[in-house]
C-alpha cells in the first residue's frame, strides 16, 4: 500500500518538481532552438525512448547506485523531472523499486526490491550502460540533416584569422580556402615536420559551431555512445530563446566545433560501429563523433591498409551524402555524413596510388618548408608561447649554422621542438630559460641525434657568442 500511495504521489508531482529542479544548480540551461535539437520532453512518448527501455535505464542506475532519488536521477540520466516521475511510478508498480526514505518530494530515494534485483542484474548482464538517456536515432538523423543544410562557403575574411597563430603564405591560404568550398577530401602534403597536421586540426575553426552532440542515440534497443570528452570539449549555452525559461534536451551537449585525429594505427574496423562486448553497448566511429567538425587521418600511407583501400572506405558515402553503419544484429543504420575528412602525408599524392586514386582524393595542397622570415616569425611566437627568452642573435646562429650546416630546410615545426628541449634542459640544470647559441647547439643535438662537434660552428665560444 505505501508503494502504491508513492506512485500516486509521484504522478501528480510532475510540473511542480520540474519546475523546482529547474531553478536548482545543475538544472537544464536554456538555450538557442538553432543550437539546441529540441527541449526537454515533458512525457516518455516525447523522449521517443519506451517506457521498458528507460525502466531498464532506470533500474541499472539503481543496481549501481544501490539507491536513487529523483533529483540524482536527474542529473544522471539528464531526463526531466516530469519523465523520471513516470517512470519511478512505472518500476513502483511493477514492484522493481520501494521507497527508502528522503526529506522531500525531489530528494525521496528508492532502492530495488529484491524483485527488483533479479531483473536489474538480467538487464546488466546484457548492457551496463549507465550514462544519460540517449535519443532516437530518428532525432539524430533530422539533426544531422539540419547541420548539413547550414553550411556555408568561406571567404578570406574566415580564413585568416582561423590561422592567424601561424606562418602560412597567403597563396596556401588561399588555396585552403578554395579547397574547403570544393567540399570534397583535402590531403595536405609534404616533408615531415612541415606542420600538416597543424593545418589539418585549424580546419574546424572554419566549419559552423558550435554543435550540439547527444551522450548516446537509441538504435532498436541498442545503444551507441557518442559523446567522447578526448573529442568533444563542452561549452556554455547562455542565451535564451525569445525570453523563454523553457529547459532544453539535457540528452544533448554544446561543444565546440570537434577534431578527431587518427594516425598510423587506423584500420578499417576503426570506421564502424565498435561493440564493447563486455559493457554490452556500442562506439560511434570516429568521423561519427566528429560530425560538424573535422576528421583528420594522419600520415595517410603508414596505416596497415593501403591509401587506396582507405580511401575506397569513403567513396560512396561522400558520393551519397551518408554513412550505412551495421549493428550486430544486422540492421542497418544510415547516418547523415556531415564531417570535413581530410588528410595528411608525407608522400606525394601521385605516389599514393594510381591514377583513379589521385583523381578521388579532392583537392591537394603541398606544404613545404618556409623562407628564412616566415621561420623567424614562428621562432618569437614559440618563445613567447613558452616563456623562453632569445634574441636575434641567437636566431641567426640557428638558420644561418645550424641550418645551413646540416642542410637541413626550414620546417615550421622546429622552432617549438628545439625550444621545448632549451626549456627543458634549462628546468633540469636550475637556469633561466634562455635560448643562446650554446643551448640551442645542445637542443640540437638531442633532437637530432648528432654528435655536437658535427654542428659546432669554428666561431663559438662559451655563452654562445660568437667572434
Amino acid at each position: 500500500m505505501e508503494n502504491q500511495q508513492v506512485a500516486t504521489d509521484i504522478e501528480k508531482g510532475g510540473a511542480r518538481l520540474f519546475d523546482l529542479f529547474q531553478s536548482r544548480p545543475g538544472g537544464h540551461p536554456a538555450g538557442d532552438a538553432h543550437l539546441v535539437p529540441s527541449r526537454a520532453p515533458r512525457t516518455i512518448e516525447e523522449t521517443g525512448l519506451s517506457e521498458p527501455f528507460l525502466l531498464e535505464l532506470v533500474a541499472r542506475s539503481a543496481y549501481v547506485l544501490g539507491k536513487v532519488s529523483l533529483s540524482r536521477l536527474i542529473r544522471r540520466l539528464k531526463l526531466g523531472a516530469s519523465v523520471l516521475e513516470d517512470v519511478l511510478a512505472f518500476a513502483i508498480r511493477e514492484r522493481m523499486l520501494e521507497r527508502a526514505g528522503g526529506p522531500n518530494d525531489l530528494d525521496r530515494e528508492f532502492q530495488l526490491t529484491e524483485t527488483g534485483r533479479h531483473r536489474a542484474a538480467e538487464f546488466m548482464a546484457r548492457c551496463r550502460y549507465v550514462g544519460p538517456a540517449p535519443v532516437p536515432l530518428e532525432q539524430y538523423q533530422a539533426y544531422l540533416h539540419r547541420q548539413l543544410a547550414e553550411q556555408r562557403h568561406v571567404t578570406r575574411a574566415d580564413v585568416q584569422p582561423a590561422f592567424a597563430d601561424m606562418a602560412v603564405t597567403p597563396s596556401l591560404l588561399d588555396q585552403i580556402g578554395g579547397a574547403v568550398n570544393y567540399g570534397r577530401p583535402i590531403i595536405f602534403f609534404g616533408p615531415s615536420g612541415s606542420g600538416k597536421t597543424s593545418l589539418a586540426e585549424r580546419l574546424g575553426r572554419l566549419m559552423p559551431g558550435p554543435v550540439t552532440v547527444p551522450f548516446a542515440i537509441a538504435v532498436e534497443n541498442e545503444i551507441i555512445q557518442v559523446f567522447d570528452p578526448l573529442i568533444h570539449k563542452p561549452c556554455e549555452l547562455t542565451s535564451v530563446d525569445g525570453g523563454s525559461n523553457t529547459a532544453t534536451d539535457g540528452r544533448w551537449q554544446l561543444c565546440r566545433t570537434p577534431t578527431a585525429l587518427s594516425g598510423g594505427e587506423l584500420t578499417l574496423d576503426m570506421l564502424e560501429l565498435c561493440h564493447d562486448a563486455t559493457n554490452g553497448y556500442y562506439q560511434a566511429p570516429p568521423h561519427i563523433k566528429a560530425s560538424g567538425g573535422v576528421y583528420v587521418i594522419d600520415d595517410l600511407g603508414r596505416q596497415r591498409v593501403t591509401p587506396a583501400t582507405l580511401l575506397d572506405r569513403w567513396i560512396v558515402p561522400l558520393d551519397r551524402g551518408y554513412d550505412l553503419l551495421t549493428l550486430r544484429t544486422g540492421v542497418r543504420v544510415p547516418l547523415p555524413l556531415n564531417v570535413r575528412i581530410v588528410f595528411t602525408s608525407n608522400t606525394a599524392p601521385a605516389d599514393l596510388g594510381d591514377e583513379a586514386f589521385f583523381r578521388r582524393l579532392g583537392a591537394k595542397l603541398y606544404v613545404g618548408p618556409l623562407d628564412a622570415a616566415e621561420y623567424r616569425e614562428i621562432y618569437r611566437r614559440r618563445c613567447g608561447e613558452l616563456g623562453v627568452q632569445s634574441n636575434d642573435e641567437a636566431l641567426d646562429y640557428l638558420v644561418r649554422e645550424l641550418h645551413r650546416l646540416s642542410g637541413r630546410p626550414l620546417l615550421a615545426s622546429y622552432p617549438g621542438e628545439l625550444l621545448r628541449i632549451v626549456l627543458a634542459n634549462a628546468r633540469y640544470l636550475g637556469q633561466p630559460a634562455v635560448a643562446d647559441g650554446q643551448s640551442l647547439e645542445r637542443a640540437w643535438s638531442i633532437y637530432f641525434g648528432a654528435a655536437e662537434q658535427d654542428t659546432a660552428s669554428a666561431g663559438m665560444v662559451e655563452g654562445g657568442r660568437f667572434v
